[in-house]
């Protein structure tokens, strides 16, 4: 792998996920997990900082009426009647550790939902940079992860996912 066209796309690294007392840390795996998922992913950031990877982080920030979930269920539904990653909160803002890095995470707005493609820029800002190969890490495993490497192979990118990067959802 080519770290010159190679970019890792971070989702959700928010403190209403990682935070101690993020509002959904509870729906993902046991506290222990995200610890460890974080961990990991930081670790990785740091290796990956000096070289020639594009590293990029996709929040998902909603406004207060939730307007993009009006027909939310699952997951969705439980974002939507907690409040979470509602703009102008603390809980919608990147957590500290990714916030660190500076300049050297490229961040790209717009995404409201599952998939880190739809309603933004990433794909324009990954040909821009000439990026052929992705690297997946973040929440939740099987639904902002999956949506987000599905549309990235159907883009025509090779697609990875980083498993000790990520975290699954339990039922709430």
């Amino acid at each position: 792998m080519d770290l010159k066209t190679t970019a890792v796309i971070l989702v959700g690294y928010q403190n209403d996920y990682f935070a101690q007392d993020g509002i959904l840390r509870g729906v993902v795996e046991e506290p222990n997990r995200v610890d460890s998922v974080l961990q990991h992913s930081l670790d990785f950031i740091a290796a990956m900082a000096p070289t020639d990877m594009t590293i990029i982080a996709t929040p998902i920030v909603l406004e207060p009426e939730y307007r993009a979930l009006a027909n939310s269920v699952g997951i969705l539904d439980t974002i939507k009647n907690s409040g979470a990653f509602k703009a102008g909160t603390s809980g919608a803002d990147t957590i500290p550790e990714l916030a660190a890095f500076g300049e050297r995470v490229t961040y790209v707005t717009g995404k409201v939902g599952f998939n880190a493609f739809s309603n933004t820029s990433l794909d324009t800002v990954l040909k821009g940079r000439d990026i052929t190969d992705v690297l997946v890490a973040g929440m939740v495993t099987s639904l902002c992860i999956d949506s987000t490497g599905r549309a990235a192979y159907e883009r025509g990118y090779s697609v990875t996912i980083l498993s000790d990067c990520c975290s699954a959802r339990v039922q709430v």
